[in-house]
């Protein structure tokens, strides 16, 4: 006989979702099949998260909700719920910042589910989950090292934070890693060697706007140099002094660029 106590100790609500399954017979085949199915949903809300196609990951996170409410899982359903308003919201940063929370507790019952199941082994998700944040990259261009210190520390969990101090770096960078998967570029304007308006011309020359979204970031908030910032298909303008709230926003808009 399986141990219904294993399931009650880790938090499962046995008694709640009995109220629906009517007796543990029913209950433990739905396990089972939730075991079946639950590898394919997460890769496809994995999908959906990489590419930000939010309205898709809502259904996706509103499903696991549901399954996690009618089988006892209390808070892998809460976490499922808050993704799914925040995803509605289009509130990207939010799933990102969360989506380990999401996975480890995913993971947590699963391995839960297959040694009260006596399943022999039950694939982890959680490993998956570190990689795909660590193949996201941005890049920062800025002479401050202030200025890219503090973007390193307010996304290192979500990108792979690659720093230059000026314009020479930066192309440098680009003509050296040709075919880099970049979700974009905070570019400062005004900088020693090769300033942020020699790497926009670079841009437009190349054809890059199309693949790599650039935001800018800069100390001059003159009305002449936003219009010619805006001369170029940039994605936003941000500038200083901004705080961690401006600097998600306009990554955000980056990441929705793809």
């Amino acid at each position: 006989m399986r141990d219904i106590d294993l399931l009650k100790n880790n938090g499962v609500n046995i008694e709640q979702s009995l109220e629906l399954f009517g007796d543990m017979e029913t209950y433990d085949s739905t396990l089972e099949d939730f075991l079946e199915t639950i590898t394919q949903k997460l890769s496809e809300i994995q999908k959906y998260k990489e590419v930000t196609d939010m309205p898709n990951y809502a259904i996706l996170v509103h499903s696991l909700k549901s399954d996690a409410k009618y089988l006892g899982f209390t808070k892998l359903a809460e976490i499922s719920f808050a993704h799914e308003m925040h995803s509605k919201e289009n509130d990207v940063m939010f799933i990102y910042e969360h989506y380990d929370e999401l996975m480890n507790e995913t993971d947590r019952i699963l391995q839960l589910l297959g040694q009260y199941l006596g399943k022999e082994k039950v694939t982890s998700v959680v490993s998956s989950s570190k990689e795909t944040i660590k193949d996201k990259k941005i890049l920062v261009v800025d002479d401050s090292n202030v200025i890219r210190n503090l973007i390193q520390k307010i996304f290192d969990e979500e990108f792979e934070v690659i720093a230059a101090a000026d314009g020479r770096e930066a192309l440098a960078f680009l003509e050296s890693n040709p075919g880099v998967k970049l979700y974009g570029i905070l570019l400062d304007l005004n900088m020693p060697n090769i300033n942020g308006f020699t790497v926009l011309d670079y841009f437009k020359q190349n054809n890059l706007f199309a693949k790599i979204p650039v935001a800018i970031i800069t100390g001059d908030d003159s009305k002449e140099t936003a219009l010619k910032a805006f001369t170029y298909p940039i994605v936003d303008v941000l500038t200083k002094p901004f705080n961690e709230r401006d600097v998600k926003r306009v990554v955000t808009s980056m990441i929705n660029f793809h």
